[in-house]
This record gives C-alpha cells, sequence and structure tokens, in this order.
C-alpha cells in the first residue's frame, strides 16, 4: 500500500544515513586499531536499557523480521518478559510503550543505570542478531561525538577505549555530526507525518518494544499521538 511503500523507501534512506555513520567508526577503527575495543562480537556495553526513536525501532523491526523463525520466537519470548516486568513495576508504562506519554521524571525508573541485563538481541555468543539493523545510538557508542566544526556534542568515551590518548584532542575522530541528526530529524519528522498525520520531533520507545512493532501497534501510537495533541 501507499504508506508501507513510504516507509519502506523511508526506512531505505535511513539505513543509507546510518551507513554513513558506520564508515565513520570503521575509519576511526582503522587510524586508531589497538585504542578501541569497539567493534562486533564486543558486548559490554549491550546491557541494560534505553531510550531509541520510532524511526530506529521500525528500522530495527525490519531486521527483526528478517531472522530465522525460532530466533524471532526467541527474541519476541525475551522482549515480553521484559516488557511485563517493566510494566510490574512501573504500571504507567504499558502498551504500545511509547516514553513520551510519562514524565520524564518516571524515565529514570523504567532505565536504571545499574541494570544489568542483556539486550533481547544478543545471542549467547555475544553477538547482536540484528547488527547491520542496531540503532543509531548503538553505532555512536565508544567515542566522543566532536563535530567538524569543533563543537563537542558528547564528550565521554568507553572506559576501555584510548586508555593512553585523550581522544577530544584528535581532530580525526571528527564528524559531521551536526548534518547527521538534521538528516536524522528530516526524516523522523517525515515519518511521523506518514504515520499520525502531524510531524513530530520525538516519538520513543524501548528496544524490546520495537518487536512488536507491526501495524497495530503503529495505530495504536498514533491515536496516542493525536490525543496529546487534542
Amino acid at each position: 500500500c501507499f504508506l508501507e511503500a513510504n516507509l519502506d523507501e523511508l526506512l531505505k534512506k535511513y539505513g543509507a544515513l546510518l551507513g554513513e555513520v558506520d564508515g565513520w567508526f570503521a575509519r576511526c577503527l582503522d587510524q586508531h586499531p589497538g585504542e578501541l575495543e569497539c567493534r562486533l562480537g564486543c558486548a559490554k556495553c549491550c546491557r541494560g536499557l534505553f531510550d531509541i526513536t520510532l524511526l530506529d525501532a521500525l528500522y530495527l523491526r525490519s531486521g527483526f523480521e528478517q531472522l530465522p523463525e525460532n530466533v524471532r520466537v526467541q527474541v519476541a519470548g525475551r522482549a515480553q518478559v521484559r516488557l511485563a516486568d517493566i510494566t510490574r513495576s512501573q504500571k504507567s508504562f504499558d502498551r504500545p510503550w511509547v516514553l513520551n506519554d510519562l514524565p520524564e521524571s518516571e524515565w529514570d525508573a523504567i532505565m536504571p543505570d545499574d541494570d544489568e541485563r542483556a539486550c533481547v538481541f544478543l545471542s549467547d555468543d555475544n553477538v547482536c542478531l540484528v547488527y547491520s539493523h542496531r540503532p543509531m545510538t548503538c553505532r555512536l557508542h565508544g567515542i566522543p561525538m566532536i563535530d567538524r566544526s569543533g563543537e563537542v556534542l558528547f564528550n565521554e568515551w568507553c572506559t576501555l577505549n584510548f586508555l593512553k590518548t585523550n581522544p577530544l584532542m584528535l581532530p580525526e575522530l571528527r564528524f559531521h555530526f551536526s548534518d547527521i541528526f538534521a538528516q536524522e530529524l528530516l526524516l523522523f519528522r517525515e515519518m511521523t507525518r506518514l504515520l499520525t498525520g502531524v510531524s513530530f520531533s520525538e516519538l520513543d520507545t524501548l528496544i524490546p518494544a520495537a518487536c512488536f512493532l507491526d501495524a497495530e501497534l503503529l495505530d495504536e501510537i498514533a491515536a496516542r499521538s493525536a490525543a496529546r495533541l487534542s
């Protein structure tokens, strides 16, 4: 249908944008192989919960759908348990699992810093099952984000990386982050316009919820979003 075709095209564009980020990270790894532990197979940061955009969730869902059926069943089972556990402790967070329905003061309770449970998409041998479709934040983690203009967008990095060097002083790590994030926002606003009829700048969920992001759930999200505007 028209909506599916447009969403597919939008997700292709987002995939290309994520590919640019992957290219930046690969160049950083090539330039500083001894300083970076981040690579496929390292899963030390794949613990706990964190918010992702609805655009990331849709892209993640497209990767989930490509998994073998038996793997999808296992992942969906873990995701269902994870979401049910959250709802038991935070009854205000329930289907369709949109964080923006809640006051931000409740987000920390849903995503506590001391949560060490593995991501539902992490295999037993510490490999991301949807690595090519993982969210933007997973691709950015580990290296500080400094725009080519010199603006520091995020000044922290993984404690396993750059043990002998201050990466904030390495100009070769810089990237056109401001442009990337501007393009991401345009795609996000277009996605929300297609789904809800209104362009939103924020709609956030959790990785486990992406497993269930079908047409029915998207309709629920659209209805909730419209209700917030009324």
